[in-house]
This record gives structure tokens, sequence and C-alpha cells, in this order.
């Protein structure tokens, strides 16, 4: 029996193909270094990748810094009374806690009003709350930098951002008049009403706006200083989990009888983080042209390696290999350069985006640079970085599906070479 008819058939992507595939990757005089045109490819996608993970984690940093930030410390849902005020916000706040999901809920006056010092003068959102809820809001749980807001309620004295302090020009101990334009009903009309409250204490929210913004009261002082005896406008509520609002909202409005308005974190704050997604996305498919580009390198470097190539292309026809097996070899090949540059990106991309702040501070101070200055970025001292494991792996899936794209017209080209018409020319 003639021995040939026994060899083991050839099957697709088999042992020779890839060798091949590997060889043609290499430089001809640098066994184990990669081509010009295959290096220059490599390095392309790998830089596309890198970008795209950290860029990536720098925004899904900042949408979850902000986040906590701006709901932490002003709620994540608000009820308000309609048709009659609040005077049972003490058996409404009950409710609310016995809700599950619900951790807490905080009853407050709310009003805006003028802050000035002797020297200087603001706007701001006074919110009148006790002194044992003061302390349950998240956003200020740690953050006061001056004073103290131990027996809060019976001081009357009042807690504004820092911000606001160095915007006034005032410390703890020193004196601001809060001014508002719903003072005393008297026969001539509605006269403002104006007071003075010594600062009790500092507080800092880490977002600047809101250090800026509010100025906190004695629950029972902000009643009578805003005309709402036994009564309070809002119920600011906190729950276990923000992104599943929607399942708290229903046991709410069902637990809560009476008349009321119910908002919450994502409609207060939805053109905020409309924007930020719109950023997001936006930036995601500027730097994915990155790595398309990258991929035009892999095209290139293929339709080179084709013609560089012809010779041994027409050899492996006259040997029996098919075009099928040649067009096989060339999509392995840019298939390993973006694999290779995939894997790269990735092990490179990570490290970097977990450490990126480090990597800032470094920067900062070998090069007396301000890089992310805190006044630029909603009063954030660092660069914040989150890696989700979803987009790293749609990242490397992405690019290669495009490495896989760019592979097949140049091997498409290579199966299509005539052997005869290669061996004459050569």
């Amino acid at each position: 029996m003639n021995p040939l008819l026994n060899r083991p058939k050839a099957t697709p992507f088999g042992a020779y193909e890839r060798m091949l595939a590997l060889r043609y990757m290499r430089a001809r005089k640098h066994r184990f270094l990669p081509s010009a045109i295959a290096g220059l490819s490599v390095t392309g996608i790998t830089v596309g990748v890198m970008a795209l993970i950290v860029v990536m984690a720098v925004m899904n940093g900042m949408r979850v810094e902000l986040m906590s930030k701006i709901i932490g410390g002003n709620g994540h849902f608000f009820l308000q009374p309609i048709d009659t005020p609040m005077t049972d916000y003490k058996e409404v706040a009950a409710q609310l806690e016995k809700i599950p999901g619900v951790k807490r809920a905080i009853p407050m006056v709310e009003s805006p009003a003028g802050i000035s010092s002797p020297t200087q003068q603001t706007g701001a959102l006074v919110r009148g709350v006790s002194g044992e809820d003061l302390k349950r809001l998240p956003g200020m749980a740690g953050n006061v930098r001056q004073g103290t807001l131990e027996d809060f309620d019976s001081s009357v004295g009042i807690a504004i951002g820092q911000r606001m302090a160095d915007n006034l020009g005032v410390r703890v101990g020193d004196t601001v008049s809060v001014l508002t334009a719903k003072g005393a009903q008297t026969p001539f009309g509605v006269t403002p009403r104006m007071k003075a409250y010594p600062v009790k204490a500092i507080f800092q929210f880490g977002l600047s706006d809101f250090d800026q913004l509010f100025v906190y009261l004695p629950l029972e002082e902000a009643q009578a200083f805003f005309n709402k005896p036994g009564e309070v406008s809002v119920i600011q509520g906190f729950v276990d989990d923000p992104a599943h609002m929607d399942d708290v909202r229903m046991k709410i409005e069902q637990a809560i009888e009476r008349p009321n308005i119910l908002t919450d974190w994502r409609q207060r704050n939805k053109g905020f983080f409309d924007v930020l997604k719109v950023e997001s996305d936006a930036i995601f498919l500027i730097l994915s042209i990155i790595v398309a580009v990258a991929s035009l390198l892999i095209v290139q470097g293929l339709v080179l390696l084709v013609k560089d190539k012809t010779r041994e292309i027409a050899i492996l026809r006259t040997m029996g290999a098919s075009r099928g097996a040649v067009l096989r070899i060339f999509i392995l090949t840019g298939v390993a350069i973006g694999l290779i540059g995939v894997t790269l990106g990735v092990v490179l991309g990570v490290p970097l985006a977990l450490h990126l702040d480090d990597v800032r501070q470094f920067l900062n101070r070998a090069f007396s640079l301000n890089l992310f200055p805190a006044q630029y970025y909603f009063g954030l001292s660092q660069l914040p970085t989150v890696v989700e494991k979803s987009e790293v792996v749609g990242v490397a899936l992405l690019t290669l599906g495009l490495s896989f794209v760019a592979t097949i017209y140049p091997a498409w080209r290579a199966a299509r070479l005539d052997p005869v018409e290669a061996l004459r020319h050569e």
C-alpha cells in the first residue's frame, strides 16, 4: 500500500500553518524579534488599547466619585408635601425608615437665603436639620474641618462649607448674617428678615459647588426663621443601593399615604449625568478610531509581507498547499499581531489605570506641574479611576475583531496569487 495514502490529513489552522504564520512575523536576521512592520502594528494596537482602558477607567472613576459626592451630600430621594404642610414629619420619617432598602430619612426645612459677613456676601441654600440628623448625613460624617457639631441644636449656630467660609473670610466663632425675603407679615406686607449667627462648624464635602452653597441651621431655629412652625419642607432620604431606585420608589409610594411629591437623585441630576454619559461614549468612539487606524497598519504590513513572500507562496502552492491554507496562514499572522498588541495593551493599561494618580503626583513633583487641578474638576483632590472588567474584555474583543477584519483583504490577495506567474517574475 502506498504510504502516502496513510499520512494524516491536514486540518485547518494545523501545525505547519501556525509555524509559517509565526515565521512570517519575525525579522529575517533576528529569529526572536518581530519584523519592522509587525512591530509597528503591535505598537499601534498596544497604545490604542492602553489609551482606551485608561481613559474609560478615568471616566468611570469620575462618574462614581461625583455620584457619591453629589447624592451623598444631597440625598437619594426627596419627599415634599402638597396640599397640606408636613407637620407629621416625625411619623413620616419613621415610616420611611421601616421600608426595606431605606437607610435613613432626614426631615429638613429648606429655603434659599443670603449670607453675609462684614466684608463679603453670597447666596446659599439654608437647611434646617436637627443636630442628630446632621451627623447622620453621609457627606457630613468625618468632613468637619473646623469646629464641632456637638450641641448643635442648643448652640443656635450654623455650619457652613469650607469654600463659603473662604469666600466670606470667616472662621469658627465669627458671626455671619442670614437674610431672607420671606420675613414677618405686617400691615404693609412681608418684610425681609435678617439675623446674625455664630459659625459653629466648617465642613468640606469635597465638591466645591456644595461647599459654597449649603448652610445648616438647627431645625427649630430654621422653622422659626422661615415662618414654618412645627413643619418641614422636605424629607431627604438615603437608600442602600441608589442604582436600584425604582424598586424603592414603588415601596415608598405604597407606604406613604399623605399627598406628596416624590423625586430622586436621577431626576434632580439628570442633565449632569447625561452629559457625563455622552462624554464617555464620545471619548470611547474617538479612541476606537485610534485602534482602527492601528488595525490599518496590519493591512499595510500584510500587503507588504505578501509582496515579500511571493516566491515562498508560489513554492507552497506548487508543493500542494491549497488557496485556503495560504489564506489561513496570513489570517493567523494578522490575528497573532492583534493578539500580541491586545495582550500588551491590557497588561500595561490596567496597572497604569489603577495607579494613574500616583503617576500624576510623580509628574507634578518631577516637573513642577499642576495636572488635574481641583478647582477645575469639581473640587476632586485625586484623579479617580475605576477599571471595569467588562469594559476591558469589550476593548480586547473589539480590537481582536478589527484585527481579524484587517487581515481579510491581504490574505485574500495571497490566496489568489498564481504560482506560475509568481515564479516567472521571480
